[in-house]
C-alpha cells in the first residue's frame, strides 16, 4: 500500500479542528503584529464580552451544568412549541435505528438550509407565530421534512436520495413562503445544495447504504462506530467532512478532493472553518446521545465561526475594522477580511470560553464550547445587535450563496 501524497496530508490536515485553531493563530499573529489591512485586536474588551455571555447565559440557563449543546434542535422549539416532542411522538411507534435515522435526516437537512435569511424574510407558521432568520428556517425546514418534502414517497417522513435529489429552488420556495415582499438571501443555493446531497447519497454506499439509499443511513453509521457505547466528536465531525464534501459548491480542492469551507488567503494560504459541519456534528451528537450513545472529546471541536459569533467580537469593540467603510460595504465570503474575521473569531470564542468556565467554577468537562456557544455567546451576538441596529442585522454585510453562513 502506497504511502499518502503530500496533499492528501494536507487534506486530512485541512479538515481537523487542530488545522482550524493553528491557521487562525497565523491570522491573529499577523493582526497582533499589525501586519493586518483590515482588523486591529482590542484584547482589554473581552472582559465586557464574557459578562454579557454570563448575563445571556444566566437568563436562559440558570443552572450553567444543565446548558444543552448549540445545536439544531434548540431552534425546532422557538415560540414554546414543542416541536422536538412532536416529532418524537409521531415516530415513537418505530424502531430505535428508525428514530436516530429520522432525527439525523431533520438535523442534516435543517442545518444544511440554515444559511443567513436576511433582514426582510419571514415565515407564518400555519395556525402559530411568525419567526425570522434562524429560527424562521428552522421551523420551515421542520415542516418541509415532516410533510415528505425530501422523500420519494411523499407519504413518508425520511430523506433518501431520490428525494433530495428532486428538490429544486421552486419546492424551496413555495415551502418558505418566498415572495418578492418576503425575499430569502441564497435560496436557489440552498436547494441547489440538498439537490446536490440526494447525488451524494445515492453514489456513496459506504455512509449511506446500498439498497434504497437514505440520509438517516449516516446517523447509523455513526452509531457503528462506537465502542463500548462511546464515539468521539471528532470522529462524527471526519465522518460528516469525509461524506458529505462533494456537496459544496466552487470550493478549493487538494488531492482531487473538495475542502469544503476552506478558503484561501492572499498571503496566508488556506485557512479551514467548517462552519456548518460543525455545527451540524453538534446536532448529531444531541441524536446520538438520545440514542444512548455517550460523546467524548466534545470540545475538540472548534467554535462556529459565523455571522454572530463573529459579530459579538466586532459590536463589542474588540475586532475593530481599521476603515470606517468596513461596516457599510459588502463583502465576499472568500476576501482576506472575512477570512481574518472568522478566524479571530474562533480564537476568540476559546478566550471567552475559558473565562466564562472560570465564572461558574466548572472545567472543559462540565462546560464544554458547545454548550458555551449555547448558552452563551451566539445569544449575546443577537443581542447585542438589536441594541446597535432595530433590525439586529449583523456588524458586516455579507455577499452569500446561502452555502457558508
Amino acid at each position: 500500500m502506497s504511502e499518502p501524497s503530500a496533499a492528501e496530508n494536507e487534506y486530512r490536515y485541512l479538515l481537523s479542528p487542530a488545522a482550524i485553531r493553528e491557521r487562525a493563530r497565523d491570522v491573529l499573529g499577523r493582526v497582533e503584529a499589525g501586519r493586518s489591512p483590515h482588523w486591529l485586536l482590542d484584547e482589554g474588551r473581552l472582559p465586557d464580552v464574557t459578562e454579557r455571555v454570563i448575563r445571556v447565559t444566566r437568563a436562559e440557563y440558570p443552572d450553567p451544568t444543565r446548558i444543552p449543546y448549540h445545536s439544531r434542535f434548540r431552534h425546532f422549539d422557538v415560540g414554546g412549541v414543542a416541536r422536538n416532542r412532536a416529532l418524537g411522538e409521531r415516530i415513537a411507534h418505530e424502531s430505535p435505528a428508525e428514530q436516530l435515522a429520522v432525527r439525523t435526516e431533520l438535523v442534516i437537512t435543517s442545518v444544511l438550509l440554515d444559511a443567513g435569511a436576511g433582514a426582510a424574510w419571514r415565515f407564518r407558521e400555519l395556525e402559530g407565530g411568525t419567526y425570522a432568520r434562524s429560527e424562521g428556517l428552522a421551523v420551515a425546514s421542520y415542516h418541509l421534512f415532516l410533510d415528505g418534502g425530501f422523500s420519494s414517497d411523499r407519504g413518508s417522513v425520511r430523506a433518501d436520495a431520490a428525494g433530495l435529489a428532486a428538490f429544486d429552488g421552486a419546492a424551496l420556495r413555495r415551502a418558505f413562503q418566498v415572495t418578492d415582499d418576503n425575499p430569502l438571501a441564497g435560496g436557489d443555493g440552498r436547494a441547489e445544495l440538498l439537490s446536490r446531497l440526494g447525488r451524494v447519497v445515492a453514489e456513496n454506499p459506504r455512509y449511506f447504504g446500498r439498497e434504497a439509499p437514505r440520509l438517516g443511513n449516516l446517523g447509523l453509521h455513526l452509531f457503528g462506530q462506537a465502542r463500548d457505547g462511546r464515539l468521539r466528536a471528532s470522529v462524527v465531525l471526519d465522518t460528516v467532512l469525509d461524506a458529505l464534501s462533494p456537496i459544496w459548491p466552487g470550493r478549493e480542492q487538494l488531492a482531487g478532493k473538495n475542502l469544503g469551507d476552506v478558503w484561501r488567503h492572499s498571503e496566508l494560504g488556506l485557512i479551514p472553518f467548517h462552519k456548518l459541519s460543525q455545527w451540524l456534528s453538534y446536532s448529531l451528537l444531541e441524536a446520538l446521545e438520545a440514542s444512548g450513545v455517550a460523546i467524548d472529546g466534545t470540545d475538540e471541536l472548534t467554535g462556529l465561526a459565523e455571522y454572530r459569533n463573529g459579530g459579538l467580537f466586532v459590536d463589542a469593540g474588540v475586532l475593530q475594522p481599521r476603515s470606517p467603510s468596513v461596516t457599510s460595504e459588502t463583502h465576499a465570503v472568500d476576501s482576506d477580511l472575512v477570512i481574518e474575521w472568522r478566524a479571530l473569531t474562533i480564537l476568540l470564542l476559546d478566550r471567552v470560553a475559558d473565562s466564562v468556565r472560570g465564572v461558574f467554577g466548572l472545567d472543559r468537562n462540565q462546560l464544554p464550547l458547545a454548550r458555551v456557544l449555547e448558552g452563551g455567546t451566539w445569544r449575546a451576538g443577537r443581542a447585542i445587535a438589536l441594541e446597535l441596529r432595530a433590525d439586529g442585522s449583523p456588524p458586516l454585510k455579507l455577499h452569500t450563496d446561502g452555502t457558508v453562513f
